[in-house]
C-alpha cells in the first residue's frame, strides 16, 4: 500500500467516527503531521501507525501494506530489495501481526539472504508468540518448535527465546 492508500485509510476511519484532526493527534504528534500523513506526503513510523490504529479503533493489519514485492519476483534479490521487505517484517511484528510477520520473514530465512540473521530472530520471536495464543495444543507445539528452530539460527540466536519456547513445549505436551 502506498502512502496515498494509507492516508485514505486514516482520513475516511477519522471522518466515520466524526472525529477531527485535533481529536485524533492528542498530544502525541501535531496535527499538521497527520494532516500530510492522510494527504500521502508524509510516511509515518510504526510508533506512529500503532497509536493511529489504536486512536481510530482499527485493526493494526489495516494500515500495514497488503501486497509486498518478494525476492521471487526478480531474478535476483538485491540488498536494497531486502531491506524494504525487512521493514515491513520489522512493523508487522513490532504491531502485533505475527501472522505477516512470519509470512514476510520466511523468505529473507533462507542462508545468503541480506536480512538472514533478522529474518530468523523476528521468526523466533513471531513463532512463540503465535504458539502463546493457540487454542489447539498440537498447533501451539508446532509453533513452539519453530521457534526453537529458528531461536539457534543467525547472529541474533537467543537462548532466552528457545528457553521459552521448549518450556511452552513441554506446558502444551501435558495438555495432550
Amino acid at each position: 500500500m502506498d502512502n496515498a492508500e494509507l492516508g485514505k485509510r486514516i482520513k475516511e476511519a477519522r471522518l466515520a467516527r466524526k472525529m477531527t484532526q485535533q481529536d485524533v493527534v492528542g498530544d502525541f504528534i501535531t496535527r499538521n503531521m497527520l494532516s500530510q500523513i492522510e494527504s500521502g506526503t508524509a510516511t509515518p513510523s510504526v510508533k506512529t501507525l500503532t497509536y493511529l490504529a489504536k486512536v481510530l479503533q482499527l485493526p493494526v493489519n489495516y494500515l500495514l501494506p497488503d501486497e509486498l514485492e518478494t525476492s521471487e519476483e526478480s531474478e535476483e534479490s538485491s540488498p536494497a530489495a531486502e531491506i524494504d521487505e525487512l521493514k515491513n517484517m520489522k512493523a508487522a511484528f513490532c504491531l502485533g501481526s505475527y501472522d505477516r510477520a512470519v509470512e514476510l520473514a520466511l523468505p529473507l530465512s533462507e542462508k545468503g539472504c541480506f536480512a538472514y540473521d533478522e529474518a530468523c530472530s523476528i521468526l523466533a520471536m513471531s513463532y512463540l508468540a503465535l504458539a502463546k495464543s493457540c487454542k489447539d495444543p498440537k498447533d501451539g507445539m508446532a509453533k513452539a518448535r519453530k521457534a526453537q528452530d529458528y531461536a539457534d539460527k543467525g547472529i541474533f540466536a537467543k537462548r532466552e527465546v528457545k528457553a521459552s519456547a521448549v518450556l511452552l513445549y513441554d506446558e502444551l505436551a501435558e495438555r495432550l
